[in-house]
């Protein structure tokens, strides 16, 4: 028998069955993790199609779910969908070498993301609890790597007690490649993390996160190694930037467009001359990827309600000097944002 959140999904579907095949959808409709394997949902029960590697522990996991687990992959899934003429099909997520075997088998396809996407994008008090811990996993690693940032270091040497530091915390994993830049380096907003060794005086961006039960935390943190008196400017831009972070919590509502969350920050850092030096948009959703909806773009028409989560992050990068950017992930509860993250975000100088 479907949960009702599968039942709202296949409603909304449009189609005679699901049929899934994506890792982070499969888990979303199962709960389990595998990289492999297939789920099909009708309008009696939910499958999920697993081969022998996951086949057992899918069993352990899944037992009393609700979910019934298969010996199998394709060509089992595809059997037992066969009496359903219309598969829905997540097209986002789908090859046209899969979809032309969709059609070969005799079958039509419709899109069924749509139904997944509107199911997702606002998260259970199971999801939330995983983010937060996710959340919190985060925090800890960077508070514990910081206290040991050495001279010398260089950033991949950091980037990667980082990530040492959350697996140690209870991650089980990151929720993407995690940036470290130092000094200069911090004015490119997705720099690859390098061999930059670090002086005294550097700033410090580091952008990161880990997952909890599949679901992630994004935070980024700007600071100072040291302070050797040259930092006017960087203390100016800093405080710039952490009103604009701050002014979103403070202001930002439920109802209000992408649009209108992302002018909240832009805005005042116009106040400055500062939004052309804010080169990407205020934040995004966060889920089990680290990218979903909603958008929080100058140009998103998606409406924000309570339940969602997402990224604050607005940011001020000049190019070859410098970049800061402060980052917090953020949920809308009782209409207003309630921000994961515990620290303090005032700057920091080791």
């Amino acid at each position: 028998m479907l949960s009702e959140k599968l039942k709202r999904i296949y409603g909304e579907a449009h189609s005679d069955a699901l049929f899934v095949e994506c890792d982070f959808l499969r888990r979303y409709l199962t709960g389990f993790y595998s990289t492999d394997g297939f789920v099909v949902v009708t309008e009696r029960e939910c499958v999920f199609f697993a081969d022998p590697r996951y086949f057992e522990a899918a069993e352990r996991e899944l037992g009393g779910s609700g979910i019934r687990v298969a010996a199998g992959a394709w060509e089992e899934a595809k059997e037992y969908a066969a009496p359903y003429r219309v598969w829905g099909v997540p097209y986002p997520y789908t090859s046209v070498s899969r979809q032309e075997k969709y059609r070969m088998a005799g079958h039509e396809t419709v899109d069924c993301m749509p139904a997944l996407g509107a199911a997702m994008i606002v998260k259970s008090k199971e999801e939330l609890s995983l983010i937060g811990r996710a959340c919190e996993i985060a925090e800890k690693a960077f508070s514990e790597t910081i206290s040991s940032l050495k001279e010398g270091m260089t950033e991949s040497e950091v980037a990667a007690l980082l990530e040492y530091r959350m697996r140690q915390a209870g991650a089980n994993g990151t929720s993407f490649e995690t940036i470290c830049a130092f000094g200069e380096n911090g004015s490119v907003p997705h720099y690859e993390t390098g061999e930059r060794k670090l002086r005294f005086g550097d700033p410090v961006l580091i952008d990161f996160g880990c997952k909890a039960g599949g679901y992630c935390s994004d935070c980024t943190r700007t600071f100072l190694f040291g302070d050797d008196g040259r930092h006017g400017t960087f203390k100016e831009l800093y405080g710039h930037v952490l009103e604009a972070h701050l002014l979103v919590l403070e202001t930002l509502r439920s109802g209000m467009t992408g649009s209108e969350a992302d002018g909240i920050a832009r805005k005042y850092l116009g106040k400055f001359g500062l939004d052309k030096f804010f080169t990407h948009s205020l934040g995004h959703g966060v889920g089990l990827q680290i990218h979903e909806m909603p958008r929080l773009s100058p140009k998103s028409t998606d409406v924000l309600s309570d339940g969602m989560v997402f990224s604050d992050e607005p940011g001020v990068y000049l190019a070859g000097e410098l970049g800061i950017r402060i980052e917090d992930t953020v949920t809308l509860e009782g209409g207003k944002p309630r921000s994961f993250m515990k620290s303090d975000k005032k700057l920091i100088i080791l």
